[in-house]
């Protein structure tokens, strides 16, 4: 079989679902192939550049010209010592990539749209089927999907559909193959394809089009469908073998890695993964940790990213006593254990670099109607206690919930000032009602994103706090803000929280 990554994704480290099932499938001594075509179709723009249009400006001259040099830098660690020539390498890049294209998409480093189809509706993803030739990618997929399909005689392609961005791209090539090979068996899992079958209005559009749509974790589902006989409940070390290694944008290989599905704190107000029901599934430490320690033996990362939802305290403490020894990154809970120094210290020590924190408001009030079981007195002392033990903090904060007004808003800001010195990056969202969540029935609601498939919904704020005003906030006080504008200055743009560490390892 062929497993496939769509474009468009970010393309600074492998696919880790791909390299799951990878493992999976080798245990069992499947013969299959593993396509980064995401990674692929990029190079393929980069190497082959075609300008729809003539430079009308300098900006666009200059990208195109400076293409190969600027996707090069990405994989120097020379550029990531200054964010300002980072910046102008990664900025430059996506220019030339986005001006490549024409007919109505947009397309850049992770991003991909189109002017009249939607990724939320499922009729247009059954027209991007249809017509695959109308698609940007489709001179590259012609050639490079018979290919496989041919070497290995496959039966069975498997897409790992994860992003919007990613969409409108898998159906195409999914169209594609159902013509040119029909008697094919497709089948569609990732992220979110599980998003789409938890809500509970939904109905599968694409029978005919697609054979299975697989939601959670899907090793075990991909060998029963293969039907592979004595399937046992076992761990799966992931497999990165098939793919191209060294040609991510980063410079040295990042390691993916997944010790859980779901999250163990599964409590806040509004959590996708509370409202789509999904369980918390952990691997044991002692696997994740023996993973981890042969996949850096095998591979040679020169950085490890665990994709945890929140990295349990109980893996935190056996990486703090089993130190990974190369840097490492990932998001965790604030909570008293990152208060202690000593722990601080030994987690800097096992390697990590940068923990990514969703404390999502400033206000206590706030996050206790969120349930998000943070006070923030212990999440300014985890703060100063992580600065001080040389760790990066990387805020993520959330605008527009119903508990929150101008007021709350503002000691959020108030907040950010007063942790200048330790707060390293931030990321600022609006708020997105889950369309499937148990809170969203306490609220008077309305389409927010028109189509069968969207996740979201708009929602009347009790207080009057709506979109707009939280957006305009935002965009008018909060980023303007002298102390806060110099935090979002140490953003990389594109890759945000994925190139981050970079800098902290190298002092960008």
């Amino acid at each position: 079989m062929i497993l496939i990554h769509p474009p468009v994704a970010k393309p600074c480290e492998p696919p880790a679902g791909l390299a799951r099932l990878s493992g999976a499938l080798n245990q069992h001594k499947i013969k299959h192939a593993v396509l980064d075509a995401n990674l692929e179709s990029l190079l393929y723009v980069i190497n082959n550049p075609r300008q729809a249009v003539s430079p009308s400006d300098r900006w666009t001259a200059r990208a195109f010209r400076n293409v190969s040099k600027n996707h090069a830098s990405l994989k120097d660690w020379e550029i990531y010592h200054s964010i300002d020539r980072y910046m102008r390498a990664v900025m430059d890049l996506n220019r030339a990539v986005e001006m490549s294209i024409d007919n109505g998409f947009t397309f850049g480093l992770a991003d991909f749209h189109h002017q009249k189809l939607s990724p939320l509706r499922s009729n247009d993803l059954i027209r991007a089927a249809e017509k695959p030739e109308h698609n940007p990618f489709y001179p590259y997929f012609i050639k490079r999907l018979p290919e496989l399909v041919q070497r290995g005689s496959s039966s069975v392609i498997g897409f790992s559909l994860n992003y919007l961005s990613q969409a409108l791209c898998t159906f195409a090539m999914v169209g594609f193959l159902r013509k040119e090979f029909p008697g094919l068996n497709i089948v569609l899992g990732g992220g979110l394809v599980t998003s789409w079958s938890k809500n509970k209005k939904w109905k599968n559009p694409f029978s005919g089009l697609v054979d299975h749509l697989v939601a959670g974790p899907g090793e075990y589902q991909l060998l029963s469908i293969l039907e592979i006989e004595g399937i046992e409940e076992k761990h799966f070390t992931p497999d990165y073998d098939f793919l191209p290694l060294n040609e991510y944008l980063s410079p040295g290989l990042i390691l993916p890695y997944s010790a859980s599905s779901g999250c163990y704190w599964n409590k806040c107000s509004f959590c996708p993964e509370r409202a789509e029901d999904n369980p918390y599934i952990p691997t044991p430490v002692e696997m994740v940790t023996s993973d981890i320690d042969t996949l850096i033996a095998k591979i040679n990362p020169v950085m490890v990213h665990l994709l945890d939802n929140s990295v349990s305290t109980a893996l935190l403490k056996r990486l703090a006593e089993n130190p990974l020894r190369i840097p490492w990154y990932g998001f965790a809970r604030i909570s008293k254990l990152l208060t202690d120094t000593d722990f601080c210290m030994a987690l800097k020590k096992s390697g990590c670099v940068m923990l990514k924190l969703g404390l999502e408001s400033g206000e206590q009030g706030v996050l206790d109607k969120m349930r998000k079981g943070i006070n923030l007195e212990t999440a300014s002392l985890a703060l100063k206690t992580l600065r001080n033990a040389g760790i990066a903090a990387y805020v993520y904060l959330l605008f527009g919930t119903p508990a929150e007004t101008l007021i709350e808003a503002r000691k959020t800001l108030e907040f950010v000032v007063r942790h200048k010195n330790e707060i390293r990056f931030l990321n600022l969202a609006l708020f997105n009602m889950p369309m499937c969540g148990p809170e969203a029935g306490e609220f008077e609601t309305n389409c927010f994103y028109e189509g069968d498939l969207s996740l979201y919904t708009d929602f009347k704020h009790p207080r009057g706090w709506d979109r707009k005003q939280a957006r305009r906030f935002l965009d008018s006080e909060f980023k303007r803000n002298r102390v806060v504008s110099e935090i979002l200055k140490n953003d990389p743009p594109i890759f945000t929280s994925n190139h981050a560490p970079l800098f902290v390892m190298k002092g960008g």
